[in-house]
């Protein structure tokens, strides 16, 4: 362990997992280590489900009608990935006229503008040209362009309508919804970009517990693990390995719930998302719901887990969720967390030190993504470019095996 390495990584959450595969990619020599003993931190996916009893301190074990403990994968945090998603949402001709126009709608060619000036008209003013209600407002912002607040609204359109169109494009490529969800649960990704990093010549330590991080001149140059040092210019980790440049900026409660059947209203669906949106709640943030079942390989046969999610806004979080589980009764077990939310208070410009923000209430990558590509900006000098990524793979694998 005693090298040289260009960044070193500290913590399997997805966020550090991309970055170091990414890093490996672009020819950085990568060290990557966590002090806990599975991948995953934070957005791991727990495996037996008794491991999940005492994750939450639930005396004794999960009872026989739950099936075999090994059935089950359950996630901490879960996200649906939006994959690259129209029509038969609502029948109404108004809003179909609206996702028509977004569907045709390009930045580069004003004659698809129809008076609309993307730069300047605000997406209250969009609405208004459609003759938009405030319940498919309220669909479309939130669970469409998945804005988490009504800031949106008075803002100029363009960014609104280039995430309906991801919205719009990813729906057309996979047929009935615009998410996708990895088969044994989100733990697998973080894995499957450990995995990338390694191809690339990355170097992976799970179970190595940290010391310290060690700064000279105000400026990172290495991380100490069992008395070992090893050396690097640079340094990507979760706020939980830095607690002295980080602050907290709210808090997330999350219920992970085990049902016997799927959501009531949802066609028997076997995965679904739903998002309440804040103001049918008289909240500033959104509720959201993620459901998953047998189908994905995370639960014994018949049953579903549901996980409801929101930012912390009162004294009472669990009556903040009840919306939520409303919708899901009857529960066989729920699971309870309060997580606090954290974000850096140092931005590595001098340090080098480059940290992740907590995951949030959302259901979606949306923002993790975001993340990503402002720590990638800050250690660059300059924009992800994924299309570069591509090539670098082309490079190594050939064209043929990218299919």
């Amino acid at each position: 362990m005693n090298e040289e390495y260009d960044v070193i990584v500290l913590g399997t959450g997805l966020t550090e997992c991309i970055l170091s595969g990414i890093m490996s990619v672009n020819g950085k020599k990568v060290l990557h280590m966590d002090r806990n003993s599975y991948y995953g931190g934070e957005s791991a996916s727990i495996t037996p489900l008794e491991d999940l009893y005492k994750r939450f301190n639930l005396p004794g074990t999960p009872p026989e009608s739950m099936g075999r403990g090994r059935d089950w994968n359950v996630d901490l945090i879960p996200k649906f990935l939006m994959a690259n998603g129209l029509m038969g949402l609502f029948e109404k001709r108004r809003f179909r006229k609206f996702l028509v126009y977004v569907a045709n709608f390009d930045e580069n060619d004003p004659r698809t503008f129809e008076g609309v000036d993307p730069k300047k008209t605000t997406m209250r003013d969009v609405y208004k040209k459609f003759d938009l209600g405030q319940d498919v407002i309220d669909f479309t912002g939130h669970a469409l362009a998945l804005y988490r607040t009504d800031d949106y609204l008075d803002q100029p359109c363009q960014e609104t309508i280039n995430r309906i169109k991801l919205y719009s494009e990813s729906l057309a490529r996979y047929g009935k919804s615009p998410y996708l969800y990895p088969l044994y649960g989100l733990g697998e990704l973080p894995q499957g970009f450990a995995r990338l990093s390694a191809i690339y010549g990355g170097t992976y330590m799970l179970n190595k517990p940290i010391e310290e991080i060690v700064i000279e001149n105000g400026k990172v140059v290495g991380v100490k693990s069992e008395g070992e040092v090893a050396r690097c210019k640079q340094l990507i980790c979760d706020p939980s390995y830095v607690s002295d440049r980080v602050t907290k900026v709210g808090q997330v409660i999350r219920v992970i719930c085990i049902l016997s059947h799927p959501i009531k209203n949802t066609n028997d669906a076997n995965s679904c998302q739903i998002i309440i949106p804040q103001n049918q709640v008289n909240r500033k943030s959104d509720i959201y719901v993620c459901m998953i079942s047998s189908a994905h390989n995370v639960a014994a046969q018949g049953k579903y887990i549901a996980i409801a999610s929101t930012t912390v806004e009162t004294a009472d979080p669990e009556k903040e969720i009840k919306p939520a589980l409303d919708l899901l009764e009857p529960i066989e077990q729920k699971f309870i967390s309060i997580s606090d939310l954290f974000a850096p208070t140092d931005l590595g410009t001098e340090s080098q030190i480059f940290i992740s923000r907590t995951y949030d209430a959302t259901t979606h990558f949306e923002t993790t993504c975001d993340d990503i590509k402002d720590i990638y900006k800050r250690m660059m000098g300059s924009e992800f470019d994924f299309e570069e990524m591509k090539r670098k793979k082309n490079d190594i694998y050939g064209e043929e095996e990218q299919q």
